[in-house]
């Protein structure tokens, strides 16, 4: 029984050790976007309560950042931009999966192996190709050149894919019998099941476009489009760096996609963990 309880005490000891090198720079950042920027690293050395209290308190950097460096316009942007990659990642993504479950043609399996290697390869790798072709279009600096290149999302039809897999054959079966097109069969009775993966894969698509910083830095010229991420970049000048807006910026928005994943992390793991229910 002592055995038992201090390998239960270390272990609780560890995940407080990992606890804390995850939070306490969080709670230093959290902190320092209220501080002035000359208090930022002042009581760094030695660390006491100081380090993460602040002691001028101000709200000037959260100021700074929607008075003069135009953050609403920028989170604007960049919700933007995730909710369309979701809405048209999810359409395409699920109905690509549909395909690949319920039809036959030439070529399945290869085209399919071929949608799987799309999130294996690095995106370094195809970002200047990818670029000459958005550019050729006209694209560059525009909504178009930063959404419709991350619409088609492999994992996503992966997930969707799976998921239609194990759902039980006869309700399709039935609604065919029945006289039911394909479409009714993928908007009535398909996709209505498929909420676990749905929202999964919608978590996926935003937060991965929340976190984009290579391709908006690519496609992108003018304020007009600039995106959370790349915004971040801006607080690091060649005179100085500016510490407490930096910190405000990634304290709004690391919120955001934390706003939206709490409420939906059941069905976030739901849909990860399982690939579907079975008959």
């Amino acid at each position: 029984m002592n055995r038992f309880t201090r390998s239960h005490l270390l272990l609780y000891a560890v995940h407080i050790v990992l606890a804390l090198l995850v939070l306490l720079p969080l709670a230093f950042a959290f902190v320092s976007s209220f501080r002035p920027l000359e208090d930022i690293y002042k009581y760094m050395s030695p660390i006491t309560w100081k380090t993460f209290w602040p002691s001028n308190f101000t709200w000037g950097a959260y100021q700074t950042l929607f008075t003069e460096r135009g953050f609403g316009q920028i989170f604007l942007n960049t919700f933007f931009v995730g909710a369309a990659n979701v809405i048209g990642g999810l359409l395409l993504g699920s109905m690509a999966a549909f395909a690949f479950v319920y039809f036959e043609f030439r070529g399945k399996t290869l085209l399919f192996l071929l949608v799987l290697l799309t999130f294996m390869i690095p995106f370094e790798v195809i970002s200047i190709p990818l670029y000459s072709l958005v550019n050729s279009l006209g694209w560059v600096d525009t909504y178009a050149g930063i959404i419709i290149p991350g619409i088609a999302n492999g994992l996503v039809i992966f997930l969707f894919r799976q998921f239609f897999l194990e759902l039980p054959t006869s309700l399709v079966e039935s609604a065919r019998m029945d006289g039911a097109s394909w479409l009714r069969v993928y908007t009535r009775i398909v996709m209505p099941l498929c909420k676990p993966v749905t929202v999964s894969a919608s978590l996926l698509i935003f937060i991965q476009q929340w976190e984009s910083f290579l391709w908006p830095l690519i496609v992108t010229r003018s304020k007009e489009y600039k995106v959370i991420q790349v915004a971040l970049s801006d607080f690091v000048t060649e005179y100085a760096t500016y510490w407490n807006e930096m910190f405000a910026a990634v304290i709004l928005s690391i919120l955001i996609p934390v706003v939206l994943l709490l409420p939906l992390q059941r069905y976030y793991v739901q849909g990860i963990a399982n690939t579907g229910s079975k008959e």
